[in-house]
């Protein structure tokens, strides 16, 4: 019997959510918290153990069911990634669900390939978005969005509907942060759904708008040159922007504000509403104290985190003396 295991991390967001939805800039770095996920043939759609259908499964993960044209299988879902938290919990569901699948059924396990299924998934499930999430999860570390490259850092090209993104790998220092956790869970769908009508009713918004994607330009150019404390500043800047698009709330402004005396700068993460904000800091145990101080949950985030992966076990019956063998897909161990 086969067995396919895959996983792919969350992600937070330095510069440029709401933005990146309408093609500016974002910048994005892969997180070491994790959906794992295990796949293999059986009679009937098994969940966790529990009996379960295509259609009482995610919706992300029905979707990719259905692209696939998979038959029935038993999963494990061992998901670290805390839901509705603004860390990308849902495009690292998407992203080990469709390499696992695809592995399973003998399809391509490419960054790439896993990345634009993942995506799919995100956008059919949520009705709008960029492809930003499912892009940092599938290819790990830190990836930009719509900035200048150079031709060997290009990743891959997406477009939908009237936007379209250009997607590169960036170099990412070594840099030390705290996300902060208000423990609210806020959909992303009608966040982006307010943010788009606030855009189009009114251009002051969408002046707002156009500047998130110009501080992120900013912000990749302060990364590039080591620079924290710009970056710090920018992110600080940032969520004052947000918090103009009416995305922020007052625990999350609240966690920025203790952050930010032993930081070099802080702001919500993600799509807003609640979730996480997030701090650059090269004192992470006063940060993580001032969020705990404010009922926030904190974890400390490293730089350098590997995307998507995909192992492959065969399991022969121990009881006629069979052995059990393992092999990795070449894409677990790409370090682009």
């Amino acid at each position: 019997m086969t067995t396919i295991s895959a996983s792919a991390p969350g992600k937070f967001v330095i510069l440029g959510e709401h933005a990146v939805v309408y093609g500016k800039p974002a910048l994005a770095l892969a997180i070491d918290m994790r959906f794992s996920i295990r796949v293999s043939r059986s009679n009937s759609y098994k969940v966790n153990g529990q009996a379960a259908t295509p259609y009482n499964m995610s919706p992300h993960m029905r979707y990719i069911s259905d692209k696939i044209g998979t038959s029935p299988v038993s999963i494990y879902v061992d998901g670290r990634v805390p839901s509705g938290s603004g860390l990308g919990s849902s495009a690292a569901l998407s992203n080990a669900y469709a390499a696992a699948i695809s592995a399973l059924e003998g399809l391509p396990t490419d960054k790439e390939t896993i990345a634009r299924l993942a995506y799919e998934a995100e956008y059919a499930s949520q009705g709008r978005g960029s492809p930003m999430d499912t892009s940092a999860s599938a290819n790990g570390y830190g990836i930009a969005l719509n900035v200048p490259y150079k031709e060997e850092d290009f990743l891959w090209h997406i477009e939908k509907e009237d936007n379209a993104w250009d997607i590169s790998k960036i170099d990412v220092p070594k840099m030390t942060f705290v996300i902060g956790n208000t423990g609210i869970k806020a959909a992303t769908g009608p966040l982006v759904e307010k943010v788009r009508k606030y855009r189009e009713s009114n251009t002051f918004a969408a002046g707002i708008v156009d500047e998130i994607g110009d501080v992120t330009l900013d912000g990749l150019e302060a990364m590039k040159n080591n620079d924290l404390e710009e970056l710090g500043a920018l992110m600080t800047y940032d969520h004052k922007l947000l918090s103009i698009l009416g995305v922020s709330c007052n625990e999350l402004n609240h966690m920025v504000e203790a952050a930010i005396p032993y930081s070099y700068g802080a702001k919500l993460t993600g799509s807003g509403g609640g979730g996480c904000m997030v701090a650059l800091t090269d004192r992470p145990e006063k940060v993580a104290k001032a969020i705990r101080a404010h009922g926030g949950t904190p974890y400390v985030i490293h730089t350098g985190v590997k995307g998507v992966t995909v192992k492959t076990k065969e399991h022969s019956d121990h009881r006629r003396g069979g052995r059990k063998r393992s092999k990795s897909n070449p894409s677990e161990d790409e370090e682009d």
